[in-house]
C-alpha cells in the first residue's frame, strides 16, 4: 500500500496535469474561432469554382485537346494518396481516422493489383503510415515551422503533386482530409483530384449556352492547376479547423478525468490517513491500559 506521502505526490502530480490540460483546452479553444471562420470563408469559394469548371468542362466534352489534368492519363494503375494530418497530438482520434481511411483505401487498391504511392503532409500522419507505407511513402511534408496557413503553402503542394503527375508518375490522385463539421464531430473525407471528379452542372432544367474567349480548353488549362491549389488550401484549413476542435474536446475530457482522479485521491488519501490515526490512537490508549 502506498504512503501518505506518496499519495500527496500522485495528487500534487495530477492536479499539475489537470492545470495543463485545462490550460491547453482554453488555447485550444482561442484558436478554433479564427481556423473554423477561415475555413468556412474557404468553403464558398471552393464550391463556386467546382461549379464554374463543371459548366466549361460539359463544354469541352469530348474535346481531344482537354487538360490531362481534366481527363487523365486514361489508366487507372498507379494512385497516389495525398495525405494531409496534424502536426502535433493531444488531439484524440483526429489524426487516426484521417490515417485509417487512407489506409483502407490504400490496402483495397493493393487488393486490386494497383501500385500506391502515398504524399503525407503532416508529421503525425508521416509517422503512422511509414508503420505499414514505408516504401511507397515518396514525399513527406512538415509544416510545423509555418505559423498561418497561407495560400502559397498549399500552391507549393501542388506544384509538386502536377509536376509529378507530369512527369507520369501515377494515374489517380486522392486528396484525405478531416472536414471540419462541429467541435465533437469530424468528418474523414477522401476526394479525387487527378482526374478531377466534374459534377454535373445544375443549370434548372434548360441548358444554357455561353461562348467562351479563349476557348474552353485554354481556360481549364490555366484554371485546372489554381483549382487544384484552392482544393488542397481548403483541405488544409478544414484540417486546422478540426485539429482544434478534436483537440478542444480531448483536453475537456482529460480535464474532467483528472478532477475525477482527483476525487478519488484524495478519498483513498483521507481514508488512509484516518485508518493511521485511528490505528495511533489504539495503540495509545491500549498502551495507558497496560500501565
Amino acid at each position: 500500500m502506498a504512503s501518505l506521502k506518496d499519495m500527496r505526490v500522485r495528487i500534487a502530480s495530477t492536479k499539475a496535469t489537470q492545470k495543463i490540460t485545462k490550460a491547453m483546452q482554453m488555447v485550444a479553444a482561442s484558436k478554433l474561432r479564427r481556423a473554423q471562420s477561415a475555413a468556412e470563408a474557404a468553403r464558398p469559394f471552393a464550391s463556386k469554382m467546382d461549379a464554374v469548371i463543371a459548366n466549361i468542362a460539359a463544354a469541352a466534352a469530348g474535346s481531344p485537346n482537354a487538360p490531362p489534368l481534366l481527363k487523365g492519363t486514361g489508366k487507372d494503375q498507379v494512385h497516389l494518396l495525398l495525405v494531409c494530418t496534424g502536426e502535433r497530438g493531444l488531439c484524440g482520434a483526429f489524426n487516426s481516422a484521417i490515417v485509417r481511411l487512407a489506409r483502407e483505401h490504400a490496402f483495397n487498391l493493393m487488393n486490386q493489383g494497383k501500385e500506391v504511392k502515398i504524399f503525407c503532409v503532416g508529421r503525425k500522419g508521416y509517422d503512422q503510415l511509414r508503420r505499414h507505407f514505408e516504401k511507397q511513402i515518396i514525399e513527406h511534408i512538415d509544416l510545423r515551422g509555418v505559423r498561418q496557413l497561407a495560400f502559397k503553402n498549399a500552391e507549393d503542394i501542388a506544384k509538386q503533386v502536377i509536376a509529378r503527375f507530369d512527369a507520369g508518375e501515377f494515374d489517380v490522385c486522392t486528396l484525405f482530409f478531416s472536414r471540419f463539421k462541429s467541435v465533437i464531430a469530424q468528418i474523414p473525407t477522401a476526394q479525387q483530384i487527378i482526374p478531377l471528379e466534374v459534377p454535373e452542372p445544375s443549370n434548372g432544367g434548360t441548358a444554357a449556352s455561353y461562348e467562351y474567349e479563349p476557348e474552353e480548353d485554354e481556360i481549364l488549362a490555366r484554371l485546372l492547376p489554381r483549382n487544384l491549389a484552392v482544393q488542397i488550401f481548403r483541405a488544409l484549413l478544414e484540417n486546422n479547423a478540426s485539429f482544434y476542435g478534436a483537440q478542444m474536446t480531448a483536453m475537456d475530457n482529460a480535464t474532467r478525468n483528472a478532477g475525477e482522479m482527483i476525487r478519488k485521491q484524495t478519498l483513498v488519501y483521507n481514508r488512509t490517513r484516518q485508518a493511521m490515526i485511528t490505528k495511533e490512537l489504539i495503540e495509545i490508549i491500549s498502551g495507558a491500559e497496560a500501565v
